[in-house]
């Protein structure tokens, strides 16, 4: 995935950037047939558009450039984040459930989600400080001039 941006400021190792354009979904937000997805995504406030990346690029602000995101590091990442802990909750609540007698189910399952969500945050941790995990989600600069076919090649 790639997306354009504008380097709005810059620092020893890394750059401060703008997304110049909103991206989402396929790109057929408003044909007809499209699904308006990135509606979705601007459900809680919109989307963030300034941020940091590391860079070892000589930059200036102004320039322009490409932001390569690997595929499937959105959605590793999500499901990390968001999937680990949905299914870590549930068969915690499940297996507290099971396992409570029948007069304290609730308050069994109750505590058994909580565990589920304990162990889902301490795995998303470990996750974190391993440095292959993180490689997959780093994302990559390029100047905009630069075919990213290339630029794939040289990494």
């Amino acid at each position: 995935m790639q997306a354009h941006a504008q380097v709005l400021q810059v620092e020893p190792g890394r750059v401060r950037l703008r997304v110049a354009e909103a991206g989402g979904g396929c790109g057929r937000c408003d044909e007809p047939g499209g699904c308006r997805s990135v509606q979705i995504t601007q459900a809680f406030g919109p989307a963030k558009a300034e941020f940091w990346l590391p860079s070892e690029l000589m930059l200036v602000p102004g320039d322009r450039v490409l932001v390569d995101i690997p595929d499937g590091g959105p959605l590793k990442a999500a499901m990390a984040s968001y999937g680990l802990g949905a299914v870590l909750l549930l068969l915690g609540a499940g297996a507290g459930a099971a396992l409570g007698g029948e007069a304290a189910v609730d308050a069994a399952a109750a505590i058994g989600g909580a565990l589920g969500l304990a162990l889902a945050y301490g795995l998303n941790r470990l996750l974190f400080r391993s440095r292959n995990w993180r490689a997959q989600l780093t994302m990559k600069l390029a100047p905009e001039a630069t075919c990213l076919h290339s630029f794939e090649e040289t990494r």
